[in-house]
C-alpha cells in the first residue's frame, strides 16, 4: 500500500481536511505501526495519559516511509517469532494514569491495536487516494483503476 504512494512533497502533504492526517502523516503512522507491534508484545500496557498523539505534518520522502516501516516490519516479524504462547497470554493493560480502562492479553492487544488498526488505516489511505484522484492500487483483487 505505502509503495502505491507517488514520491512527491505536494502528494505527502495533501490532506482531505484541516483536521485529520495528510497523506504523508497516515503513511507515517502506517510505517510506525509495526513498531508500536512490538511495544504492545513485550510491555504490559499502554498509558494514555502519557500519549502525546500523532504529528499531522509529514516533512518524509517516500523512500524514507518506506525504509521505516521495512525496518518496523522486519522487527515485528523478529519479535514476533522469538515469544512463546506464554508472551502472548501474559495480561495488557490500556491505562489513563492510575485507571485501568481494559485488561487483555498481549497477544488480544496486538491483534485489536495492532492489525485491525492497520486494517482501519489501509482502508482510509484507499480513500484518501481515491480524493486525490491518484490510483488505488489493488488490495484483494481489481480496483475501478484496471487489473490486478
Amino acid at each position: 500500500m505505502l509503495g502505491a504512494l507517488p514520491d512527491s512533497a505536494d502528494t505527502l502533504s495533501w490532506q482531505p481536511h484541516e483536521r485529520v492526517f495528510s497523506l504523508g502523516g497516515l503513511a507515517d503512522h502506517l510505517a510506525q505501526l509495526p513498531h508500536w507491534g512490538v511495544r504492545i508484545v513485550t510491555g504490559d500496557g499502554y498509558d494514555l495519559a502519557r500519549s502525546t498523539g500523532h504529528p499531522r505534518a509529514c516533512s518524509s520522502t517516500l523512500a524514507a516511509l518506506l525504509a521505516t516501516f521495512d525496518r518496523h516490519a522486519a522487527e515485528w516479524r523478529s519479535t514476533v517469532a522469538s515469544l512463546s504462547d506464554r508472551d502472548l497470554d501474559a495480561p495488557w493493560h490500556l491505562r489513563r494514569g492510575v485507571e485501568v480502562i481494559e485488561t487483555m492479553t498481549r497477544g488480544e492487544a496486538a491483534e485489536r491495536y495492532v492489525l485491525h488498526h492497520m486494517i482501519h488505516h489501509r482502508g482510509q489511505m484507499t480513500v484518501y487516494l481515491r480524493l486525490a484522484g491518484l490510483p488505488v492500487p489493488p488490495l484483494y483483487g481489481p480496483t475501478g483503476d484496471g487489473p490486478s
